[in-house]
C-alpha cells in the first residue's frame, strides 16, 4: 500500500483529498501546515507528498526546501497543489525538483489521484 502525505490548510479539501485517497487503497498522512508536514514526511517517509503554497507557520516552499535538505527527502516525489497559478512560483516549485504543479481551480480530485497514481507507477 502506497502512502500519501496531503499538506494542506483548507481543511474541507484536506478531508476531501484523503477521504478519496483512502477509497484508493492508499495510507494517508495529514498536515495542515508546512510545519506539521516536514515533520510528518521525515519521520513517516511518505512514497508521495501533495503540497499546498499557502499555508500558516511554513508555508509549502519554505517546507520543500527544507525537506530537499535531508537525505531521504532529496528523493521524495513532491506535487504541488494550490491555488497560486504564478509562473515564477511554478518555476521555483520545479527547481526544487517537484514533480508536478497543479493549480486547484484546473483540477478535480479524480484527475488529481489519477496524476498520483500515474506518478508513483500504479495504475
Amino acid at each position: 500500500m502506497k502512502k500519501i502525505l496531503i499538506v494542506e490548510d483548507e481543511l474541507a479539501l484536506l478531508y476531501a483529498l484523503a477521504s478519496q485517497f483512502d477509497k484508493k487503497e492508499f495510507k494517508v498522512l495529514q498536515a495542515v501546515d508546512g510545519e506539521e508536514g516536514l515533520k510528518t514526511a521525515l519521520k513517516s517517509h511518505p512514497d508521495l507528498i501533495l503540497l499546498d503554497l499557502l499555508m500558516p507557520k511554513m508555508d509549502g516552499m519554505s517546507m520543500l526546501k527544507e525537506l530537499r535538505k535531508d537525505s531521504w527527502g532529496k528523493g521524495v516525489k513532491v506535487i504541488i497543489l494550490t491555488n497560486l497559478s504564478d509562473a515564477e512560483k511554478i518555476d521555483e516549485a520545479l527547481k526544487q525538483g517537484t514533480y508536478d504543479y497543479l493549480v486547484k481551480k484546473d483540477w478535480n480530485i479524480s484527475e488529481v489521484i489519477e496524476k498520483v497514481k500515474a506518478s508513483l507507477g500504479m495504475k
